[in-house]
């Protein structure tokens, strides 16, 4: 798999979908890249040098899990060019963890962190909330525990339920509570409060971070900044048109093998490319730029907008559109509401 990737990076250099000047961020995401060993985070980082010029400052972001964690590969990854980890902590008490079936426990969760802040300044973790039987008292715990640590950046997700998965069936089958929509938008609320009065900037609605520690790779996405994906279900986009990877990982190989890029492509039309626009900078704390409107999209935009703006939902200034804190509990309806229609 990693020479495939790493082959990956050469056939995608001459493919002309992306020619990007200079590398500016790099992420070790996806399944779990902390059980790879260093030599193969190198190889594929050797392999994206030798190819593409990269910023002498890029920021080079691999993901963990708090049980892959200890000092020789922390201080290996370092070595390796990684400046900064993402740690799915998920939560800091062993009853959500169990709930959620993760591997580590409430004792990894917290001695990991600790650990990676004697190798790594930029740290970025994971909270999940809204998780039945989590109390407002226990998910401030889990906030204050990693405001404890100085953590600089934190990630919170409200916990979803994916159809067919083991915990759908679960829940299907009584075996576990539901998720309860209410409790998750009260917690989200609380969250939003809280870091705020922590001095910590509300970037992206699932994003929070101290000044100077936004994350620089997912701002790019955010911005439609173009993109490679590597590896097996990987998505890549130019600006125009977004490709996605074979999934199977032996089809992915043996294509790579011979010398082909297993993607599938769809051309997005300018309404969709526009409309992308509309729903990713509307989860951003700048909000969407309406100057990058045509003035009949304007129009169209704003009209829609404007029973968000009277219910308090939406915020205008002269240029932009901005959520306020009750209106990102909607975000994706309000995106949705704000679509131009292909013509």
């Amino acid at each position: 798999m990693i020479k495939a990737i790493a082959a990956e990076v050469r056939l995608a250099a001459t493919d002309g979908f992306i020619q990007p000047e200079l590398i500016e961020t790099i992420y070790f995401g996806g399944g779990t890249p902390s059980l790879l060993d260093t030599a193969e985070i190198e190889a594929i980082l050797q392999a994206i040098h030798l190819e593409h010029g990269v910023a002498e400052n890029a920021e080079i972001t691999l993901e963990a899990n708090p049980d892959d964690l200890n000092g020789d590969k922390l201080k290996a990854w370092k070595a390796a060019g990684v400046n900064r980890l993402s740690i799915g902590v998920q939560s800091f008490f062993e009853k959500d963890l169990v709930w959620m079936h993760r591997a580590h426990n409430a004792v990894q969760a917290r001695e990991g962190i600790q650990l990676a802040l004697q190798y790594f300044d930029n740290i970025t973790i994971d909270l999940i909330y809204g998780v039945p039987g989590l109390t407002d008292e226990r998910w401030q715990q889990n906030v204050e525990t990693a405001l404890a640590f100085g953590v600089p950046h934190l990630s919170c997700y409200a916990l979803t339920v994916e159809p067919k998965t083991p915990l759908d069936k679960m829940i299907r089958r009584h075996e576990k509570k539901d998720v309860d929509g209410g409790k998750q938008s009260e917690q989200f609320l609380l969250l939003m409060h809280w870091l705020q009065q922590a001095g910590y900037e509300h970037y992206e609605i699932s994003n929070f971070a101290k000044p100077g520690f936004r994350s620089r790779h997912n701002s790019a996405y955010w911005k439609g900044v173009p993109y490679f994906g590597l590896g097996p279900s990987a998505h890549s986009f130019n600006g125009n048109a977004r490709r996605w990877n074979i999934a199977n990982n032996q089809k992915y190989i043996q294509a790579i093998v011979a010398g082909q890029l297993p993607f599938e492509e769809e051309l997005l039309t300018p309404v969709q490319q526009t409309n992308e626009m509309i729903m990713i900078a509307l989860r951003t704390t700048d909000g969407i730029d309406t100057t990058r409107f045509a003035e009949d999209e304007k129009r169209r935009v704003l009209k829609q907008a404007d029973k968000y703006l009277k219910n308090g939902w939406l915020l205008q200034t002269e240029f932009f559109l901005r959520l306020t804190n009750e209106g990102k509990l909607y975000a994706d309806g309000i995106a949705a509401d704000l679509f131009l229609e292909d013509k």
